[in-house]
C-alpha cells in the first residue's frame, strides 16, 4: 500500500462516473432541438422584418400612386379584370348572359344616378326606374332598335305617371314646377343610362354583333388607358380645367394614338374589315368617349360630388366607369350598320 509523506496510507481516487449512452443521446437531441428552434426563431424574425419592410415600401409606393392618380390603382385593375372576364364569357360563350350582365350594370348605374339626383332634391323613383330600365334590355336584344325605343318610351311614361301618382301622398307633394323637374330627372336617367346602354344589347343581338361590342369596348378601354398613361407621364396643358381638371391635351393625344392603333388591329384581326375602317372607328370612338367622360364630369360638378358612388374600389361608381362607354354604344352600332 502506498503511503503519504507522513506515513499514512493515501486514499484511492474515485473513478469518473460513466454517463448512460441513452442519457447522452437524449442530451444531444435536446441541444440539437434547442439549436434548431433558435435558428428557426431567428429566421422567422428576419423573415417578418423583411416582410414588414417590403410592406412599408409597398404602402409608400401605393400612397404615392394614389396621391398622383387619385385612385387605388391595384383595386381599380382588379375590378377591371373581374368585369372584363365576365364580359368575355357572356359575349363569346353564352350571348344571352350578356343581357344579365348588362342588366346588372344598368340596374346599379340607374340606382347611383337616381340617388345622386335625389340628394339634390329631385324626387326620382329609384326602384321603378331600375325595373323599367332592366325590362328594356330584353326588348332591345330580341326586337333591336324598335324594341329599345318602345321600351324606353314606355319606361319614361311609367316613371312620369309614378311621380304624378305620388302626389297623392302628402310627403311627396310639391309645386308643379318641382314635379316637372322631377319628371325631367327621371327622363334623363332613362335616356342617359338605359337608352345608351341598350345599343350594346341591340348590337349583341345582331348576327356577329358580339364581336363589334367587344371591339368597341376594347377601343374605349384602350382610350382610357392611353389617356391615363400619357397624361400621367407628359400632361402639362389642361384640356377642360373647369369641368375636369385632371384631363390634359397630352392625354388626349395619347388616347387618340392608342385608340386608332387598337381600332386598326381589331378591324384587321377580329372584325375582318379593312384596317382603315378600324382607324376611323377608333378615332371616332375616342372623340365620343372623351365627350362622354366630360359630360359625366360636368354632371358631378353640378351635383357637387367627386364620384357618383363608392361601390367600386379604385373606380368610384359604375357610372364613373361607364361614362365614356355609354355614348360609344350608338357609335359602335352605327359602324356595324355602315361597314357590315
Amino acid at each position: 500500500m502506498d503511503r503519504d509523506p507522513l506515513g499514512d496510507p493515501s486514499p484511492e481516487s474515485p473513478a469518473p462516473a460513466k454517463r448512460n449512452p441513452l442519457e447522452e443521446l437524449e442530451a444531444r437531441a435536446q441541444q440539437t432541438r434547442a439549436d434548431l428552434e433558435a435558428h428557426a426563431q431567428h429566421a422567422r424574425e428576419e423573415f417578418e422584418a423583411r416582410v414588414g419592410h417590403a410592406r412599408e415600401q409597398f404602402d409608400a409606393t401605393q400612397e404615392k400612386i394614389k396621391q398622383r392618380t387619385g385612385r387605388n390603382l391595384l383595386a381599380a385593375i382588379g375590378i377591371g379584370v373581374l368585369l372584363g372576364g365576365i364580359l368575355l364569357v357572356s359575349l363569346l360563350f353564352y350571348t344571352w348572359l350578356f343581357i344579365l350582365f348588362a342588366a346588372f350594370l344598368v340596374g346599379f348605374t340607374v340606382w347611383e344616378l337616381s340617388t345622386a339626383l335625389r340628394r339634390e332634391g329631385r324626387d326620382v323613383p329609384r326602384v321603378a326606374s331600375i325595373v323599367v330600365g332592366i325590362a328594356a334590355l330584353p326588348a332591345a336584344y330580341f326586337w333591336h332598335v324598335p324594341g329599345l325605343w318602345l321600351a324606353v318610351l314606355a319606361g319614361i311614361a311609367i316613371i312620369s305617371l309614378w311621380r304624378i301618382g305620388e302626389l297623392l301622398r302628402p310627403s311627396h307633394r310639391a309645386p308643379a314646377r318641382a314635379v316637372l323637374a322631377d319628371i325631367g330627372a327621371g327622363l334623363f336617367v332613362q335616356l342617359y343610362v338605359v337608352f345608351l346602354a341598350g345599343f350594346y344589347v341591340v348590337l349583341a343581338g345582331e348576327e356577329g354583333g358580339q364581336w363589334w361590342v367587344l371591339a368597341a369596348l376594347i377601343v374605349v378601354v384602350s382610350t382610357d388607358i392611353g389617356a391615363y398613361a400619357a397624361g400621367l407621364s407628359f400632361g402639362r396643358h389642361k384640356l377642360a380645367p373647369r369641368i375636369s381638371p385632371g384631363k390634359t391635351w397630352e392625354g388626349f393625344a395619347g388616347a387618340a394614338v392608342v385608340a386608332m392603333g387598337a381600332g386598326t388591329l381589331l378591324a384587321w384581326l377580329m372584325l375582318d374589315e379593312p384596317w382603315w375602317e378600324g382607324t376611323i372607328m377608333g378615332l371616332v370612338l375616342m372623340l365620343v368617349g372623351t365627350m362622354g367622360d366630360l359630360i359625366e364630369s360636368l354632371i358631378k360638378r353640378e351635383l357637387g360630388i367627386k364620384d357618383i358612388s363608392g361601390w367600386l374600389p379604385g373606380h368610384g361608381g359604375f357610372l364613373d366607369r361607364l361614362d365614356s362607354i355609354l355614348p360609344s354604344a350608338a357609335v359602335a352600332y352605327a359602324f356595324y350598320l355602315v361597314f357590315n
